[in-house]
């Protein structure tokens, strides 16, 4: 794969991810398709336009509609495909989609920041933490469901995580191609989002303000 059609792939994997995510999260609230379609594309691209908006540049998606249509896509898929699940079935499917769309998403914006060089070394640790939660907390604002930003299980944790290790690897390895870095920083990522859902693991207390 050529590098630079990977952080394309990943924006677009990413809003398959979120735009599922998004329609799963309303569906059981009675939500109609059309309202599904409008909640897929607003979680999809949300933490993306935040981004672009940050860096000062083009929003991604006025220069691809690519996205609008793919998050569409997805949402009606997914509208139609949550008959096959139970309630239970549906919102773990959920975590684990929100999990992949993360991981995608913070990577891909961290490169983006790098590759516009903004604020080194810290723009690309906020920008990718930023967009990678930015649409998932806007679908659970207009869902009306906790943030899983303001649970006590690992979620922030894990991007932090695999944004700065992202950026050591890249000094610490120039020689290693960029995309196998990217893969293995998202595949770190989703695994320890991942054990997170599926252990229950939590921060530990010490990062917990006591009342």
């Amino acid at each position: 794969m050529d590098f630079n059609d990977f952080p394309y792939f990943l924006g677009m994997a990413g809003t398959v991810a979120f735009a599922v995510t998004a329609v799963l999260a309303v569906i059981p609230k009675g939500i109609d398709l059309f309202g599904a379609c409008v909640m897929g594309i607003i979680t999809a691209i949300g933490g993306g336009t935040i981004r672009d908006m940050i860096l000062d540049v083009e929003v991604f998606w006025a220069k691809d509609l690519n996205y609008i249509w793919v998050s569409l896509i997805a949402s009606i898929i997914a509208f139609y495909g949550n008959r096959l699940m139970t309630g239970k079935k549906t919102y773990k499917l959920m975590l684990y989609l929100d999990a992949v769309g993360i991981s995608m998403f913070l990577i891909q914006s961290a490169r983006k920041a790098i590759d516009l060089d903004f604020a080194m070394p810290v723009g690309p640790v906020l920008l990718g933490v930023i967009t990678a939660i930015g649409g998932g907390v806007t679908r659970d604002v207009i869902a009306g469901n906790p943030s899983l930003l303001m649970k006590k299980e690992l979620y922030a944790v894990p991007l932090t995580f695999g944004v700065v290790l992202y950026l050591f690897l890249l000094q610490l390895f120039p020689e290693v191609p960029p995309t196998i870095i990217s893969t293995s920083c998202i595949f770190i990522t989703f695994l320890i989002r991942a054990s997170a859902i599926h252990w229950n693991l939590q921060v530990p207390k010490w990062m917990l303000l006591r009342q």
